[in-house]
C-alpha cells in the first residue's frame, strides 16, 4: 500500500496515516468517532437552529455561544471529512495545499475558541457583577468586535504558522502520522533545523492559552464572590448553573488544548499526539452543546417549543 501511495505521489503530497494505525480493532473505533462526528454535527446544528428561531435567545450571551458552535463545526468540517476519505476510500494523500488549509484553519478556530471562552467568562462576569450596566457595558457593537477580535487573533496565530512551517524543507518521508496536518507532526518530518520555532510555539502557546485562562480565573473569582452576597437562593441557583456549564467547557477546552500544545517537542508521541487532538476536534465539539443544552433552562424551553411546532 505504501508503495502504491508514493509512486503516485508529487513532491508537493504528505501521506496521511490515519487515526487508528495498525490496531485489529480498527473498524470499532472508526465507528465510535465517526458516530461522536454526527451526534456533534448534529447538536451544534440544532444548537444555531434553536438561538436563531427563538427571540428570548437573542442575547450576548447566547450570541457567543452560537460562535463557539460555528468554531466548533469549522474545526470539525477541516478534519473529519478527510479522515473519512482516508478510511472508506482508502486514500491517504492530501495535497501541500490542502495540508496548508487544515493548518491555518485548526490554528485559527483553536486561537480564536481560547479568546471566545474568555470574552464569555468576561461576559458572564458584567451580567452578574454589573447588572445595571450590562446594556450599557454588552452592546451589540461591542459584541461584535469582541467576536471580530477573536477570530483576528487566532488567524494573526495561524498566519504565521503556515508560513513558516511550510518554508521548512520536506526532503525526507512525507509520511504524516495522524489523521490530519497538525504544527508539531509536520515539523517531526522536516528535514531542517526546527527546534527555535518549535521554542517559538511553545511560548506562543502559552500567551495564547494562559492569557485568557487569567480572564477567565479573574472573571469567575469575581463572580463567585458576587455569587456568596446574594440574598436570593434562586438567584444563587441560576447563576452558578449558568456559569458551571461554562467552566465545564472551559475544562473540556482547555485541558485538551494544554495538553496538546504546551509540551516540548521531546515528550511527545505519535499516540499521545493522535489521542489528544481527537479529543478537541471531535470530542469536545460533540460535549460543548450537550453542556450548554442539558443545564440550561433557556434551551431547554426552546428545545421544548421547537419540538411542539413540528408535533413531536
Amino acid at each position: 500500500m505504501a508503495t502504491r501511495l508514493w509512486n503516485h505521489t508529487s513532491l508537493s503530497d504528505f501521506i496521511l496515516l490515519g487515526l487508528f494505525g495498525h490496531s485489529p480493532y480498527v473498524s470499532f473505533l472508526f465507528s465510535l468517532v465517526f458516530l461522536a462526528s454526527v451526534v456533534a454535527l448534529v447538536s451544534n446544528i440544532l444548537l444555531l437552529l434553536l438561538i436563531q428561531a427563538d427571540r428570548h435567545l437573542h442575547t450576548p450571551m447566547y450570541f457567543f455561544l452560537s460562535l463557539l458552535s460555528i468554531m466548533d463545526l469549522t474545526i470539525m468540517t477541516t478534519v473529519v471529512p478527510k479522515m473519512v476519505a482516508n478510511f472508506l476510500l482508502d486514500y491517504q494523500l492530501i495535497s501541500k495545499g490542502g495540508c496548508a488549509a487544515q493548518v491555518f484553519l485548526v490554528v485559527m478556530v483553536g486561537g480564536a475558541e481560547c479568546f471566545l471562552l474568555a470574552v464569555m467568562a468576561y461576559d458572564r462576569f458584567v451580567a452578574i457583577c454589573h447588572p445595571l450596566r450590562y446594556p450599557v457595558l454588552m452592546k451589540w457593537k461591542t459584541c461584535y468586535l469582541l467576536a471580530l477580535a477573536s477570530w483576528m487573533g487566532g488567524m494573526a496565530d495561524s498566519v504565521v504558522d503556515v508560513a513558516v512551517v511550510f518554508s521548512f524543507p520536506y526532503c525526507g518521508s512525507l509520511k504524516v502520522d495522524h489523521f490530519f496536518c497538525e504544527v508539531p507532526v509536520l515539523l517531526r518530518l522536516s528535514c531542517a533545523d526546527t527546534s527555535l520555532f518549535e521554542d517559538l510555539i511553545y511560548v506562543c502557546c502559552v500567551v495564547m492559552l494562559l492569557l485568557p485562562l487569567g480572564v477567565i480565573v479573574a472573571s469567575y473569582a469575581r463572580i463567585l464572590t458576587t455569587v456568596i452576597r446574594m440574598p436570593s437562593t434562586e438567584g444563587k441557583q441560576k447563576a452558578l448553573t449558568t456559569c458551571s456549564s461554562h467552566l465545564a467547557v472551559v475544562g473540556l477546552y482547555y485541558g485538551g488544548a494544554i495538553f496538546s500544545y504546551m509540551q516540548r517537542a521531546s515528550t511527545r508521541t505519535p499516540v499521545r499526539d493522535r489521542a489528544t487532538s481527537i479529543f478537541y476536534t471531535i470530542l469536545t465539539p460533540m460535549l460543548n452543546p450537550l453542556i450548554y443544552s442539558l443545564r440550561n433552562r433557556e434551551v431547554a424551553k426552546a428545545l421544548k417549543k421547537m419540538l411542539g411546532r413540528w408535533g413531536m
